[in-house]
């Protein structure tokens, strides 16, 4: 490329940079509620997400100044999960013994911290039983903790399910013992003793506006699940009626696309997490958060009657923008750019600046961007007389170049 052509084509760039706004380059805005500080926090409406790209990366906060300059305010986003920490409390079994109960296994904990889980780890890959967990100090006298808790681990060629962690309301022991009603000495292979401290996150549940269930001929129950408007789901609660114990393999899936063949539309579906539906736990099975509307739940019935079920429940995690605000403007939430790419802020390196008692900024009604800008901001050369000047001293300015080359040889 000539030096002609590299400073043609930057002048032009320049220019066409100057001449429209970024807004315009969005096709839905939401103006935010006055910034009375630096930082505030945006949660986001469940109504945009359908209309952002999947991940989320053309979201932008832009600003009209006094002076009818745009100016974008960087943000973080967050979505408000679930926070677990755990420490794990050192122990050994220090006793292994029998009676006509069962089989007793008694361990000595290192640590007066509080514990409230149990995770048991067995050599025997299918079992079926109801523990007692007792708590001491000194050996002599022992107190409940949990009675007729049950365990259990089904392994074979459809299955491979197994349920052996102890939870329990905070307690404090310097002796706890594990009986197991066995006929048979069971493979005690690993005790973790942990304190466990959950925080659950912030969740929206979504209302469901259909729901249809197809008893297949191969053994399995379908169930669809189609919400109001696309949403960010990552939790689905399933909710069994029937009473009796039950183990099934189950998938769940949402819908990425539909096609239209000769035979009719086709649905592409995606496989977000499998798992067991069973009788022991709540069947409450976490994902990564995707933005869907419809989701697909297939259940393994294989020789048994397929069960009955009571209610279903999705949820999805709050997501919320931190975003920080240099200057005083008229601020507006854009979204809406299929070509956008996810911004690169500063801000990134420096989250651990960010302050704790963040104010919530309003988030108003949806407006359609038009070809021209939501507020009075202008365009630089919106005086077009401005604009072919820029342009007739860009021919000068080549002009003046050409000549001094062909003089130059």
């Amino acid at each position: 490329m000539t030096l002609q052509a590299k400073l043609f084509t930057f002048l032009l760039f320049w220019t066409y940079s100057f001449s429209y706004g970024q807004m315009d380059q969005y096709r839905y805005a939401r103006q935010l509620g006055e910034t009375s500080r630096e930082w505030h926090q945006v949660i986001l409406p469940d109504e945009i997400f359908g209309k952002v790209r999947a991940d989320l990366s053309d979201l932008r906060i832009y600003g009209i100044t006094e002076n009818r300059d745009t100016v974008e305010a960087p943000y973080l986003l967050r979505l408000k999960m679930d926070e677990v920490s755990d420490t794990e409390i050192e122990s050994k079994i220090i006793n292994a013994v029998q009676n006509e109960n069962g089989y007793y296994f008694t361990f000595q904990v290192s640590s007066a911290e509080p514990i409230n889980r149990i995770n048991l780890d067995f050599g025997e890959d299918n079992f079926d039983w109801d523990i007692q967990l007792e708590g001491s100090h000194n050996q002599q006298e022992w107190f409940s903790i949990l009675k007729d808790y049950r365990i259990l681990s089904i392994t074979n060629g459809l299955t491979d399910f197994q349920f052996s962690a102890l939870t329990f309301p905070a307690a404090s022991y310097s002796y706890f013992r594990l009986l197991i009603p066995s006929d048979k000495k069971p493979t005690l292979k690993k005790v973790a003793l942990a304190n466990e401290k959950y925080l659950e996150g912030t969740f929206n549940i979504f209302s469901i506006a259909e729901t249809n269930t197809i008893q297949s001929k191969n053994k399995t129950t379908e169930i669809e699940l189609t919400l109001e408007i696309p949403v960010p789901v990552s939790r689905l609660r399933i909710k069994v009626s029937d009473k009796f114990d039950f183990y099934r393999p189950v998938t769940i899936s949402y819908l990425v696309d539909s096609i239209e063949t000769q035979q009719g539309w086709k649905e592409n579906y995606r496989t977000l997490t499998t798992g067991t539906l069973n009788s022991i736990e709540e069947n409450e099975f976490d994902f990564e958060s995707r933005v869907l509307q419809k989701l697909k739940i297939i259940v393994e019935n294989q020789d048994n009657q397929a069960l009955t079920f009571a209610d279903f429940e999705v949820k999805g995690y709050v997501h919320e923008l931190i975003a920080r605000f240099n200057q005083p403007a008229d601020y507006y939430l854009v979204y809406g750019n299929e070509l956008a790419s996810r911004p690169r802020y500063d801000l990134v390196q420096f989250n651990d600046k960010i302050p704790e008692d963040l104010t919530e900024l309003a988030v108003g009604d949806e407006r359609q961007i038009s070809n021209k800008q939501l507020t009075n901001a202008q365009p630089l050369f919106q005086n077009m007389a401005w604009l072919w000047s820029i342009m007739a001293l860009i021919m000068v300015l080549l002009g003046w170049f050409t000549v001094r080359m062909m003089r130059s040889k």
